[in-house]
């Protein structure tokens, strides 16, 4: 049957596929490196320093979930393989259906293995750490904002990425002027450093009676959080440190108590805080790593090696310096400046779906190195 030739064509494109990306991920490699830290996980004094345990049983969970995806995404296509023959042999159409949606899905696991080959930078494995600020515009862009944290918590949970709020900010009317977020999972930082930017929105505002069509702003800074290999050296006498009560959900404690924490860097001018924690100890830990992730990628973008040498560069939430945006009216459209990517789906990004736009950015950096 012409349909099961097709099919062939198909598995075997995929299976061509397979041999560079098992070269890309360095499959063979990463099978050696695993068998290495398993004899050191067996030492008798493996324990001995926790963390470094723990960051080693760590590495082989990861490294084995790599090889573990790459070896199903194999005996996937072998299966497949034989379906197709087994179909073709009985002339049987509800095998080829069948053999064309195993397809669908292997093609989507074979996509998802080709981007963490992109994946380059030494901290895209890390979490992310990522803040939303609102434009000018008062509750018009406030509201897009908070639009825009609904987007990146779709995103988020469609990947099986833990979200921890970290602070955020009401708007005066609704929405939120800002809010920082961190989100936890493997190359979060990879996939989210793509989003970093001005969002522009245009639609007819549910705030104006007169129903006029508005432009508001939101920005995105996203950051890599940080593990203990990497130091930052901040001066006691650099940094003032204010509390404050906690506002919004969190109970009683959380409200009563001047339990959240703001750090200013006074050298950069860098702003962070933290309310998540019911302590005051806690919300300072988990700001000085926010503060230490915000100082670290200034000093990675400026290629400066002392922190003292840096000013915080602040971010023009207006016309000209976006990314990105999205079209609600007069036609529907969201379309990315920098890749010329786009779609017309605008419920489905607002959803969450922003792997287009990811995938277009990270596949445009590879090429540009």
């Amino acid at each position: 049957m012409l349909e099961f030739d097709e099919l062939r064509q198909l598995i075997a494109e995929l299976k061509n596929g397979m041999a560079t990306l098992q070269e890309a991920l360095s499959i063979n490699q990463t099978t050696d490196e695993i068998a290495e830290l398993e004899i050191k996980a067996q030492e008798p004094d493996f324990w001995t320093d926790a963390a470094a345990a723990q960051k080693t049983q760590t590495r082989i969970r990861h490294l084995q979930k790599r090889v573990d995806q790459f070896s199903r995404l194999r005996h996937q296509l072998e299966d497949l393989e034989v379906l197709c023959e087994l179909g073709d042999e009985a002339e049987d159409a509800k095998i080829a259906e069948e053999v064309r949606e195993g397809l669908d899905k292997t093609r989507t696991l074979y996509e998802n293995m080709r981007l963490e080959t992109l994946f380059t930078g030494e901290l895209d494995e890390n979490n992310a750490i990522l803040t939303l600020h609102a434009g000018a515009g008062g509750t018009e862009a406030q509201d897009w904002a908070e639009m825009l944290y609904r987007m990146y918590l779709r995103w988020a949970d469609a990947h099986d990425f833990e979200v921890k709020q970290l602070d955020l900010l009401d708007g005066d009317e609704a929405g939120i002027k800002s809010v920082s977020f961190m989100v936890i999972g493997e190359y979060a930082y990879g996939y989210l450093k793509a989003e970093m930017g001005v969002h522009r929105l245009v639609r007819i505002s549910p705030f104006d009676a007169s129903g006029r069509r508005h432009t508001s702003f939101a920005s995105l800074e996203v950051m890599p959080e940080l593990d203990d290999s990497i130091e930052i050296d901040i001066r006691s006498e650099d940094l003032r440190v204010d509390t404050y009560r906690s506002s919004g959900a969190g109970g009683q404690h959380v409200n009563k108590t001047e339990s959240a924490i703001r750090l200013t860097h006074l050298p950069t001018g860098v702003v962070v805080s933290c309310q998540s924690e019911r302590s005051q100890v806690q919300n300072r830990e988990t700001a000085m790593g926010m503060l230490k992730a915000r100082l670290y990628a200034l000093a990675k973008a400026a290629q400066m090696d002392r922190i003292e040498d840096l000013k915080g560069n602040q971010m023009d939430i207006a016309w000209g310096s976006q990314i990105r945006s999205y079209v609600f009216c007069p036609y529907t459209m969201v379309k990315d400046h920098r890749t010329g990517y786009e779609t017309t789906a605008v419920d489905s990004v607002m959803d969450g779906d922003l792997d287009g736009f990811i995938n277009a950015w990270l596949s445009g950096m590879k090429l540009e190195k």
